[in-house]
């Protein structure tokens, strides 16, 4: 008779074989042959189809549950292993953060033009590089604040920071973990800077919202160890990879009449111009509106290569479950818990009453252009900034990105966005109804 132990191993080795096929690689780069420093990570959250299923160099994932995050975070932390993990989906409250080895760097974002957060600025930056022996990456337009310049005695500290300026500067590889001080701003803008892996981000709430910053400054000291000690929980707030290409009108034009000149033969308008491509990684939304014109906006959305419908209104909004509980929710959308896998589509002010908005699988690649007979161009912009011109023959791609923001949770990834929606959206917030009393029952 067949013993238990032989009767498993087929399952084993099966659910061995789906480990192999179901796995993510970045922007279809192929992880075969590279070592593997994160031999013993948590499982793949989610299923994606496997490369070995086509002929095809493009592994990008066609699951509906999105492509499995990257779960290292910067140079030193990754996500740590959870035993209890059940048909390869952790379980959101279980999510915890380790280090590979002790964290030395950290990159302190402050938010530019508020003297209120000059004091816990210097604070925080002596606390790190004195008492924790810290590397501080701090941007340079932060240090041209005159307030701090000028103050000779965190001078001696200014000194040790290793400065930075964006677009210019790839820190990518040197920074353990962020901290932010401020409002929303600063979370989106750290993401901004990191267009791959992203390290772990500690939000300290000195804005005006703060739905994204859970931490208060008050007891910065203890919080900021128990990080570095690897003491915390972490929410993977999933983001969208967008690409943007666009046709070079002004120097395709060009060609085109010195051709007519020369007597050169353009077919359809093509030239030896390529098309400029631009990619970014976005943490909230991707709205799409008319501008400055007064007309409709009239663009094409179109979901895994099919036309499912022409958006005519003032725009268009596309966006991560935690975009949701910003632009999206003011524009009459749901708001979703960040560990679902979806991307939402909210319709800004449509010409229609029954075009409302929707969820769809984090799996799927949206594309957006302007429709053929659009009277007028388009403008995008990602999380708020990049702000640009659509023009027709632009394409903007999107789908769900290989590379998460590891957000640091004050307690867990559950208690603490109920806890954001009640202090800082005022959620399911009314007066109790009164009880009945006793003699009143009777009616």
């Amino acid at each position: 008779m067949e013993s238990r132990k032989d009767a498993a191993r087929p399952r084993r080795q099966q659910e061995a074989l789906l480990d192999s096929a179901y796995s993510c690689c970045a922007d279809g780069e192929d992880m075969r042959g590279r070592g593997n420093p994160m031999r013993g990570r948590t499982k793949s959250r989610s299923l994606s189809a496997s490369p070995a299923l086509g002929n095809s160099e493009d592994v990008r994932t066609r699951s509906l549950h999105g492509p499995s995050p990257v779960t290292k975070f910067g140079p030193k932390a990754c996500m740590l292993q959870n035993p209890k993990a059940i048909m390869h989906i952790q379980d959101p409250a279980s999510q915890q953060l380790t280090w590979n080895k002790p964290p030395k760097s950290v990159l302190v974002i402050k938010k530019i033009r508020d003297a209120s957060l000059l004091q816990p600025f210097k604070e925080l930056c002596i606390f790190l590089t004195e008492s924790k022996n810290m590397i501080v990456y701090v941007e340079r337009k932060v240090l041209e604040d005159p307030e701090i310049a000028n103050d000779e005695s965190f001078g001696v500290v200014i000194k040790k920071f290793c400065t930075f300026r964006e677009d210019y500067d790839d820190i990518s590889d040197r920074v353990d973990f962020i901290i932010c001080l401020g409002g929303d701003g600063t979370l989106l803008y750290a993401s901004s800077l990191f267009q791959e892996s992203v390290p772990p981000v500690m939000a300290f709430h000195l804005g005006s919202l703060g739905f994204l910053t859970p931490f208060n400054f008050d007891t910065y000291q203890s919080q900021v160890t128990q990080i570095i000690e690897g003491n915390a929980a972490i929410i993977l707030r999933s983001r969208l990879k967008v690409k943007v290409v666009k046709e070079p009108r002004e120097k395709k034009k060009a060609v085109q009449d010195r051709g007519e000149e020369k007597g050169l033969i353009v077919k359809n308008g093509e030239s030896e111009i390529s098309r400029r491509t631009v990619q970014y990684q976005v943490l909230n939304e991707v709205v799409v509106d008319r501008g400055p014109s007064s007309y409709l906006s009239n663009v094409d959305l179109f979901l895994d290569g099919h036309l499912i419908t022409t958006v005519q209104g003032d725009g268009v909004i596309v966006s991560t479950p935690t975009g949701s509980t910003a632009y999206a929710v003011a524009a009459g959308a749901s708001m979703i818990h960040p560990n679902v896998p979806a991307i939402l589509i909210t319709p800004i002010c449509p010409h229609s009453l029954s075009f409302r908005p929707i969820v769809v699988p984090a799996g799927v690649e949206l594309k957006i252009m302007l429709c053929p007979d659009a009277r007028n161009t388009a403008w995008v912009s990602f999380d708020g900034r990049k702000r640009q011109e659509i023009c027709h023959g632009d394409s903007i791609t999107i789908t769900t990105s290989c590379y998460p923001v590891p957000s640091i949770c004050f307690r867990d990834p559950v208690n603490d966005w109920f806890e954001s929606l009640a202090e800082c959206l005022h959620w399911n917030v009314r007066k109790k109804q009164n009880h009945f009393i006793a003699e009143e029952e009777e009616y």
